[in-house]
């Protein structure tokens, strides 16, 4: 976005923009109390300021409302108020209101708070009165304390009526910022019309590189791409240098499908790791190997900040063009702050299982399990990526394990189950591969891998195959050119002892996808076909396919003890 954005919905209880940032905390005017706690200012502050901390602000708003009676600080009177005003109520309120006035309340702040009293009691009038005496104080934050109140009302067409009225071209004042962010908050409120008026006019007024750029938006988001490319243009001719708006504008036109028109837009002109991170996502969409390749070699000669920010970005441009090594060293680097710290990790264990650590990968999603302890969301993550290693390493006992730890973090979560419900099928624990499948297929009916995955099972151990066939023929209507799908119907005619047909089925999911069980399952059919060299040649390669197969050492101990 590049259009200055609104502060947060609501404002805190005490935070009315008209008090003084560095201004010490209310604690710092102390009186004399006496040992009555009701009137010991000290007291109700510490009783006041705990009850906030446990986030029950009823019981902060009558500790600070006691407060405000017995300090002769201004700012008491406002925390009163604004917390009378979040619990909604009115009498104490108006009382705080009063108080904060008397001790010399400025007329900005104090407005705000009348405007959010008169909101919360759905008074449109009243609040439209206070919201002009607001931004008729001349204060230089009127409007973005305006913007606040607005975006924390409960009624959204209440407010959105509210910024009609009151923010008028004859009344916005003559700064860009506030203009445009009025344009934003009407966008915000599905005023879309006046968004788009205030947008246009704040362009005529000021001609800056900004407001023609939201103007630009605010075209494309109407349908006008052609618009919004030549306001764009001319935003770019204002501030040929600024990467913000180079950024904007190939998000546009990434979006509407022109990333060459993107990519060479982001190639010229000042380079930084925004630039680099979009110019590598437009590439990687389009398999476009040679740039990514040059992107690497210009991030790592870029300035060492750059680096240092884009290490998570290096990473994964390192991983794609299989320098594995250099990717680990990379991941390595990324801050335990940064956004990416958990996906640099994640990355890395996937990484050091693919060249030949994989105890290092295990010790890396172990510590990752420590610690992301108290982040649920994450923490399965971490036990599902291990469990994906141990299944990839033909683990399966361990992979269970690990899937079921993760469900106990997110109970009948889908994926879960289907991982989990794979591996019980693979260590030949079928009934909990079954009961795993038929929970997931309670909780999404229609899930063809699911529906798959029970038919298969179930066909694989030669039982119930009435209804393994019933669930493989829902799957193949779903999917009807699935290979997976394929192999379990074919695997299902061989159960059946419908050789040809199996035959048929199993050649064509091997033709379409040279998956090493495919190829198994086709070479079982061909040696029981009799035909041991056909099966063999398959056999072998399977063999190139996937050397350390355990469906193929266990098939051809069985076909040839």
């Amino acid at each position: 976005m590049v259009v200055l954005t609104l502060a947060a919905c609501a404002v805190a209880p005490g935070k009315h923009a008209g008090a003084p940032a560095s201004a010490a905390q209310p604690l710092n005017h102390l009186v004399v109390g006496t040992s009555d706690a009701d009137h010991d200012l000290v007291a109700q502050l510490m009783a006041g300021e705990m009850a906030l901390t446990h986030t029950d602000l009823k019981g902060a708003s009558a500790a600070y409302g006691r407060a405000m009676m017995l300090s002769s600080d201004p700012r008491v009177a406002e925390q009163a108020a604004a917390l009378a005003i979040a619990v909604r109520d009115v009498p104490a309120a108006e009382t705080a209101i009063a108080r904060w006035k008397t001790l010399g309340a400025k007329p900005a702040p104090l407005a705000q708070a009348r405007a959010e009293l008169a909101l919360s009691q759905g008074n449109t009038d009243e609040a439209q009165r206070q919201l002009e005496l607001l931004v008729n104080t001349g204060d230089p934050d009127a409007w973005r304390q305006f913007g606040r109140v607005l975006l924390g009302s409960r009624d959204a067409a209440q407010a959105a009526q509210l910024l009609e009225a009151v923010a008028t071209p004859q009344r916005l004042p003559p700064d860009p910022q506030a203009w445009l962010a009025m344009s934003e908050l009407g966008d915000k409120l599905e005023r879309h019309a006046y968004a788009q008026q205030i947008a246009d006019a704040a362009m005529k007024r000021f001609g800056t590189a900004e407001t023609y750029a939201w103007a630009a938006q605010m075209k494309f988001r109407s349908g006008d791409k052609a618009g919004a490319k030549v306001l764009f243009d001319k935003a770019l001719a204002k501030d040929p240098k600024s990467t913000r708006l180079r950024l904007a504008y190939a998000t546009l036109l990434g979006q509407s499908g022109d990333d060459a028109g993107a990519a060479r837009l982001l190639d010229s002109g000042p380079q930084d790791a925004d630039t680099y991170a979009l110019r590598a996502a437009l590439a990687a969409r389009s398999n476009d190997t040679k740039t990514l390749t040059r992107l690497y070699s210009q991030l790592q000669r870029s300035p060492k900040e750059t680096q240092q920010s884009s290490a998570y970005l290096l990473g994964q441009l390192a991983e794609m063009l299989d320098h594995k090594e250099e990717a680990l060293k990379w991941y390595g680097q990324v801050p335990d702050d940064d956004e990416h710290a958990f996906d640099a990790d994640l990355r890395s264990a996937v990484l050091l299982q693919a060249t030949g650590r994989s105890a290092e990968a295990h010790e890396q999603l172990a510590q990752m399990q420590t610690d992301y302890l108290d982040q649920p969301a994450l923490l399965r993550r971490a036990y599902e990526a291990d469990a994906e290693l141990y299944m990839d390493e033909q683990e399966y006992a361990q992979a269970e394990h690990a899937f079921s730890r993760a469900l106990q973090v997110m109970p009948d979560d889908p994926s879960l189950l289907y991982g989990r419900g794979l591996a019980y099928a693979e260590e030949g624990q079928v009934d909990q591969a079954v009961t795993d499948f038929r929970r997931l297929l309670e909780i999404k009916p229609d899930d063809t891998d699911a529906i798959n995955a029970l038919g298969y099972t179930l066909a694989d151990a030669n039982r119930d195959l009435s209804e393994a066939q019933r669930l493989i023929e829902t799957a193949r209507a779903a999917r009807p050119n699935d290979p997976a799908i394929q192999d379990s119907w074919g695997w299902l005619q061989y159960r059946l002892g419908h050789l040809d047909q199996a035959e048929t089925t199993l050649r064509s999911a091997w033709m379409a996808n040279k998956d090493a069980d495919v190829g198994v399952h086709l070479g079982e059919v061909l040696w029981k076909q009799g035909r041991q060299e056909d099966a063999r040649r398959v056999f072998d390669e399977v063999r190139k396919i996937d050397p350390q197969s355990a469906n193929l050492h266990n098939t051809l101990k069985r076909l040839n003890p």
